[in-house]
């Protein structure tokens, strides 16, 4: 655990009562919670790391593997499921060669399944970082990624 993140769990007293508001800031600051977090948060409240583990685990909100530099989620929610919404997490997972739930070697990628992002109307719907694409089709998915790809003259669009 670097520094600033050090000086994050700092920002906050002893008390049990802060293990989620700190958890929820060391994965903002991290993207995820390591072991090494783990153990200082554990040090820093005084609790057992297995009861740091046990809440954090408990919420599906907080991670514990590094997620890809961009985050591809795919809705799964009823209007995306009708419409083709698994074609298209077949598709992101084809042209990036991993499953769901996985990140690619180089760390670029991740992908997730939604329940619902409420763009019912807009749907199947894909979410890559904070950019929503609608009407979603196997074709557009690889068009989309292209983007995201590192381009030699470029870097990374």
């Amino acid at each position: 655990m670097d520094k600033i993140n050090s000086n994050v769990i700092a920002d906050f007293g002893r008390e049990r009562a802060n293990l989620i508001p700190v958890l929820q800031k060391v994965q903002e600051a991290e993207g995820y919670i390591s072991e090494d977090s783990i153990r200082e948060i554990s040090r820093h409240l005084g609790i057992t790391e297995n009861d740091v583990f046990s809440v954090a685990s408990f919420y599906a909100q907080f991670r514990f593997t590094r997620p890809g530099d961009h985050i591809i989620k795919v809705c799964l929610g009823t209007a995306c499921h009708v419409r083709g919404g698994n074609r298209i997490a077949e598709s992101v997972e084809r042209e990036l060669g991993i499953k769901t739930g996985q990140t690619t070697p180089d760390n670029r990628f991740s992908i997730e399944r939604v329940a619902c992002f409420g763009c019912c109307a807009l749907s199947p719907v894909m979410v890559v970082d904070n950019n929503v694409y609608s009407r979603m089709t196997p074709a557009k998915v690889k068009d989309i990624l292209s983007g995201y790809k590192i381009s030699p003259d470029r870097g990374v669009i």
